[in-house]
């Protein structure tokens, strides 16, 4: 692959690096990591859940986790379940859910302890354009909060839609950082599809 899954763990300290080093307003995640992470929200691609535990259940022990006091955690609860239309399937268990709602969960539950940083590796995969649309919604109303998101995606509308700043890497290697709109004027393409095209047939010459 080209990296994005590795470089997405990496970030959110599950993997360490060969080399190199990450910063985070001005400081190496690595000096304080506890305290890095207390800022952090992962939302995964592949869906680390906890099948024993309810919907509810797994949103109050992502609480606990992050040692959020009672009161907090029962107003975040309410709050992300409604939000996320998940009000009505506060006692189901995980099993029992949609693709979709799902993946609803699982944003729900990374925004538990309401991070400044997000990560969402790949958050729309295999999902109907009709979900992936409504996730699009969720991620734009966190952009507009001004939560810092990093998402990783290989759809490219996606990119162009979501991204204030694009990063497009290939083989673990950066081709192009920069706005949606820069890249497509750089490389007089009306779509970022091209300009990955024209990125890829660069490297291959």
């Amino acid at each position: 692959g080209a990296g994005k899954t590795t470089l997405s763990s990496i970030i959110a300290t599950l993997l360490k690096p060969t080399s190199g080093d990450i910063f985070y307003e001005d400081k190496s995640i690595y000096k304080d990591v506890v305290s890095f992470r207390r800022q952090l929200g992962f939302c995964p691609q592949v869906q680390n859940i906890d099948l024993d535990l309810n919907v509810k259940e797994n949103l109050i022990f992502a609480g606990r986790y992050y040692s959020m006091p009672k009161k907090l955690i029962k107003d975040r609860l309410d709050e992300l379940l409604e939000k996320f239309d998940l009000t009505r399937y506060a006692n189901f268990n995980l099993n029992a859910l949609s693709g979709g709602y799902k993946q609803r969960f699982l944003i729900a539950r990374t925004l538990m302890h309401d991070p400044k940083l997000i990560i969402m590796d790949e958050p729309t995969v295999g999902l109907d354009p009709k979900l992936r649309r409504l996730l699009w919604k969720f991620i734009l109303d966190l952009k507009d909060e001004g939560k810092t998101i990093i998402l990783t995606t290989h759809y490219l509308d996606e990119a162009d839609i979501l991204s204030d700043r694009i990063c497009v890497i290939n083989d673990g290697i950066i081709k192009a950082l920069d706005k949606p709109a820069k890249l497509k004027d750089i490389w007089k393409s009306q779509n970022l599809e091209e300009v990955f095209l024209e990125l890829i047939k660069e490297k291959k010459s």
